[in-house]
């Protein structure tokens, strides 16, 4: 089974036909989807296999509506539930790219984690999300280290710049040497920005993590992985025929790489499995498939 960590929220999705005009309308067209990267993974995992969520929801008709959607989908949710529901309001431009303005509410307020709901998990997967706030920093720090000492695999999903320009590129990267994944997901600004991956080859900072397995995305062009001591795997990314919204594409992405790397254990194959995946979202509105 594969366990996720993160957020379960509303996302607020917003289709820009047109550049954002400052002090009046925009047209617009607006779509309401569960949201939160790490319900976007389950969502997309349990497709696949075995999927259980963990999280924190708000104690309100709308977190209970995205815990019947979860579970509706086949995963496996266990979650807390206290006060407000969170939402994320996000812009698409017509390229599709995402401006977001998050409000995670109740997602930050995660604490005691029970021990049994890491039980039967093969790989826990985080969004780095969760290491920002209280208390559900500590309390995914508390989990990871406990499904280590449990022998089960780790992936953390580094989750964007403007969350790790918050959290801080230092203290992000000493707690990844004190965690240790097994994986560690991002994006190719994600990867420069922290100094893993630098123009396709591991960069200075790769030195403090030796045994995480670095995967890097690049939207059309190739997905890289390096693992120290090897050589870069480059795995291309088949064309996709309609893109109108990335929301949710590296959600899915981290999905379907798990997912068949738990059945396979061969990273190219993970690779064309979070191609796959990721295809499914990149026409419809949010982490949706069409």
């Amino acid at each position: 089974m594969l366990g996720i960590i993160g957020d379960l929220v509303e996302d607020v999705v917003v289709w820009l036909a047109e550049p954002l005009r400052h002090g009046t309308d925009t047209e617009v067209q607006i779509f309401h989807t569960r949201g939160g990267s790490g319900a976007n993974v389950a969502s997309f995992a349990a497709r696949l296999g075995p999927t259980r969520f963990i999280g924190c929801v708000g104690d309100d008709n709308l977190g209970t509506v995205l815990v019947q959607d979860l579970e509706a989908e086949g995963v496996d949710v266990r979650v807390q539930r206290k006060q407000k529901t969170g939402t994320i309001v996000i812009l698409i431009d017509q390229d599709g790219e995402r401006s977001m303005l998050p409000n995670r509410g109740a997602a930050t307020l995660l604490q005691d984690v029970p021990d049994e709901w890491l039980d039967g998990l093969e790989l826990l997967h985080v969004s780095a999300y969760s290491f920002n706030g209280a208390p559900v920093g500590p309390a995914t720090i508390d989990v990871i280290r406990r499904a280590k000492q449990k022998g089960i695999l780790t992936s953390i999903d580094v989750a964007s710049t403007g969350m790790l320009s918050q959290y801080g590129e230092e203290r992000f990267l000493d707690l990844m040497a004190d965690l240790r994944p097994d994986f560690l997901i991002g994006n190719k600004s994600e990867t420069a920005f922290l100094g893993l991956v630098v123009d396709g080859q591991l960069g200075r900072q790769a030195a403090r993590l030796p045994d995480t397995i670095v995967v890097t995305k690049s939207g059309a062009d190739p997905t890289t992985v390096h693992r120290a001591g090897d050589e870069p795997l480059v795995v291309p990314v088949p064309l996709v025929a309609e893109i109108r919204d990335l929301t949710g594409a590296g959600d899915a992405f981290a999905a379907g790489f798990l997912s068949a790397y738990l059945e396979t254990r061969d990273l190219h194959t993970a690779c064309v499995g979070g191609h796959s995946s990721a295809a499914l979202v990149l026409a419809s509105p949010g982490a949706s498939v069409g």
